[in-house]
């Protein structure tokens, strides 16, 4: 099933800028909150369908890569980015402050007056985002490619499983919030009163305070290590795109959630064929006598080696074109076509057996210059392939 457009999901233009996507997000979040429609699987679906067009349109980077590539700029169907990975608690951890705490949204994310039901623990400290540059070439472009890469981060420590703790026993619930992970606040708006919730600051939001740290990675709960990540590269990715595998940055400490990996395309030059969007670009030259009197060639592909023919009398400058030869779209929409643009070679040096002929040649007629209306330059040509 084809993925929504991120602002038809929201409801928003293009061009709004970010107060009117956040309140957009705020008022179809509350529409299809779970708290407010328990049960209903539909409405689940585009509760996670609005927080992922909400995160990527709410990055300044990852609106720009949907606005140019569509869903496969910002992961796709890929497996990438996107809320499609998102579960609820991932929701809630990330985009419950987009209601505040004093607004009136914010008693179905555990905020004001704390009528909500749905109450959600600060986990400790998010990890930070990994970015890797995976190089490919053409042909893996074309058709797409699975790599699997070796990452060097961080990762939760072995010895304490990312608690920070020596051991069990030197773990005590914190006295502050009583294991809650939060405390209840009073604060002055202009409805008035209100009792908001907010993380506990003793403990961070975790619930428990660590009374003797692990000795391996000193109560960070995180240590150097490496891990090999296989991702899934859709076709037609561009170089200079980014595409993220979501929690598969750094561990985060305190129990807090792993980052994402950003994965960086760097692209391979061809040694003889040239990228223009998704068409592709082969620079082939012949001799004066193959053009004059027609030839058979060999041009290469990204598949292989492919055979045209170059009718008698060709011009310097013609263009020919090989349907569908290109790239594909990374949007999934089509392919490009293969270019083969064709010059004719004139010889630097010669021998005197060469001047002679040629000189017998310029005073022929059929070598002196005189083009017919039929005859186009190279711009007429290049208006001719792009319409």
């Amino acid at each position: 099933m084809a993925k929504r457009d991120f602002y038809d999901i929201l409801g928003v233009p293009k061009g709004a800028d970010q107060g009117t996507i956040k309140k957009a997000y705020r008022k179809v979040a509350m529409k299809y909150h779970p708290d407010k429609n328990k049960g209903d699987k539909a409405a689940e679906e585009k509760f996670k369908e609005a927080a992922e067009a909400y995160e990527v349109l709410s990055d300044k980077d990852k609106r720009a890569r949907y606005d140019r590539f569509g869903h496969q700029g910002v992961g796709g169907n890929s497996g990438f980015g996107g809320g499609g990975s998102m579960n609820m608690e991932d929701i809630f951890s990330q985009f419950g402050d987009v209601f505040g705490d004093d607004s009136p949204f914010s008693q179905f994310f555990g905020g004001a007056g704390g009528g909500g039901t749905r109450t959600r623990r600060s986990t400790g400290k998010r990890g930070s985002n990994l970015r890797v540059k995976v190089a490919l070439d053409l042909k893996e472009i074309a058709n797409g490619v699975n790599k699997k890469i070796k990452v060097k981060k961080q990762i939760g420590c072995k010895t304490c499983n990312g608690s920070g703790a020596k051991d069990a026993s030197s773990v005590k619930t914190c006295s502050t919030c009583r294991g809650s992970g939060y405390v209840r606040q009073v604060k002055n708006t202009f409805l008035g009163q209100m009792q908001t919730t907010v993380a506990c600051p003793s403990c961070n939001g975790t619930g428990n305070m660590v009374t003797a740290k692990c000795h391996s990675c000193r109560g960070n709960g995180t240590q150097q290590g490496e891990e090999i990540i296989e991702i899934d590269i859709p076709a037609g990715v561009q170089d200079g795109m980014q595409l993220s595998v979501r929690g598969k940055g750094n561990a985060g400490s305190g129990g807090g959630g792993n980052g994402d990996l950003m994965i960086n395309i760097e692209e391979k030059p061809h040694e003889e064929l040239h990228r223009d969007g998704m068409n592709l670009i082969y620079e082939l030259y012949v001799n004066f006598a193959d053009a004059a009197l027609g030839t058979s060639v060999e041009v290469p592909t990204i598949d292989g080696r492919v055979k045209i023919k170059i009718p008698a009398g060709t011009q310097s400058g013609k263009m020919f074109r090989l349907k569908g030869k290109g790239l594909p779209s990374v949007q999934s929409y089509g392919k490009g076509d293969q270019l083969i643009h064709l010059n004719i070679w004139t010889p630097k040096k010669l021998s005197s057996e060469d001047e002679e002929i040629l000189k017998r040649m310029r005073n022929l007629n059929n070598f002196h210059p005189n083009p017919g209306k039929t005859e186009k330059g190279f711009f007429d040509r290049m208006k001719d392939y792009f319409n």
